[in-house]
C-alpha cells in the first residue's frame, strides 16, 4: 500500500511540475497607499492611490463592503473597475451618499483586487489575484477626533463573563485577546472591532479574587498597534 501511495505522489508531483514548466505563474498585486481609509462627512469624499506592483497590465476592481452589523449603504466607489499599467497608480474616489447626517462613526470595508489581463502572445498562464481588504471609517461632521478612543470603553465582570461596552461615538479596534489583572486570566473577544453603542462579551475559564483591571491591545485609527492599555473593570458580584 505504501508503494502505491508513493507512486501516486510521484505522478502528481511530475504532473504539477510539468504544468508549471509549460506555464508562467502570474501574480497581480495592487498596493493601497494606506492601511485604513477615513472619509470625513464634512468633506463628502475621500481618495486613495492604488499602485499596480505587478509586471503586467491588470484591472483594478474596487468594492465597498458592509460589515454584518451595519448593512446600510453610505457611499460609492469610483471607478469600480480601472485598467492600470504596470507600476502606475490609480486614484480611487469614495463618495458619501448618506442623506441624513451621521451621529457616530461608521465602519465599512473596501477591497482592492488586481485581475491580470490575458497575454497578447497567447502563452498559457496561471492568474493569481491578491485582494487587499482595508477598514473604511466614515467620520461624522462635527465629531472631534479622538486619538485614544479605547479609553472610553466600559468593562464589567460578572462571574466569569467579561463584557465591554462602547458608549462612545467612535469605532474602536483592538486585539482579540484580553487579560484580567492581576490574575493574568485570558479571554478572547468575538471580533477585533466594537461599533458605537455595542456590547461584546467573553467567558473566561476561571476568575481569581481581586480582579480590578483588564489589559488590552488597542489599534490606532490608522491600524497601527498602540501601547498595551490597562482599563479598570467593574466587578458585579450580584
Amino acid at each position: 500500500m505504501r508503494g502505491v501511495l508513493s507512486a501516486i505522489v510521484a505522478v502528481l508531483g511530475w504532473v504539477s511540475l510539468s504544468y508549471l514548466l509549460r506555464s508562467e505563474v502570474m501574480a497581480a498585486g495592487m498596493e493601497p497607499e494606506t492601511s485604513v481609509v477615513i472619509l470625513y462627512e464634512a468633506d463628502g469624499e475621500a481618495t486613495i492611490n492604488v499602485r499596480n506592483s505587478d509586471t503586467g497590465v491588470a484591472l483594478l476592481h474596487s468594492v465597498i463592503k458592509n460589515v454584518p452589523e451595519d448593512p446600510e449603504p453610505l457611499l460609492i466607489v469610483t471607478p469600480p473597475i480601472a485598467r492600470v499599467e504596470p507600476g502606475e497608480v490609480q486614484l480611487v474616489r469614495l463618495i458619501s451618499t448618506s442623506k441624513a447626517p451621521l451621529k457616530t462613526q461608521r465602519l465599512k470595508r473596501i477591497t482592492f483586487e488586481g485581475i491580470p489581463q490575458s497575454r497578447a502572445d497567447g502563452r498559457s498562464s496561471i492568474g493569481i489575484t491578491i485582494r487587499q481588504d482595508l477598514p473604511l471609517i466614515v467620520h461624522p461632521r462635527g465629531l472631534p477626533k479622538h486619538h485614544e478612543p479605547w479609553t472610553l470603553l466600559e468593562w464589567k465582570l460578572r462571574g466569569n463573563r467579561l463584557t465591554v461596552h462602547n458608549n462612545s461615538a467612535y469605532v474602536i479596534r483592538m486585539g482579540l485577546e484580553v487579560q484580567l489583572l492581576p490574575s493574568k486570566q485570558s479571554g478572547v473577544l468575538p471580533r477585533t472591532y466594537i461599533l458605537p453603542g455595542e456590547t461584546l462579551s467573553t467567558v473566561v475559564d476561571a476568575v481569581l479574587a481581586g480582579v480590578n483591571a483588564v489589559e488590552m491591545q488597542p489599534a490606532t485609527v490608522y491600524g497601527y498597534s498602540a501601547p498595551v492599555y490597562t482599563a479598570p473593570v467593574v466587578v458585579d458580584g450580584a
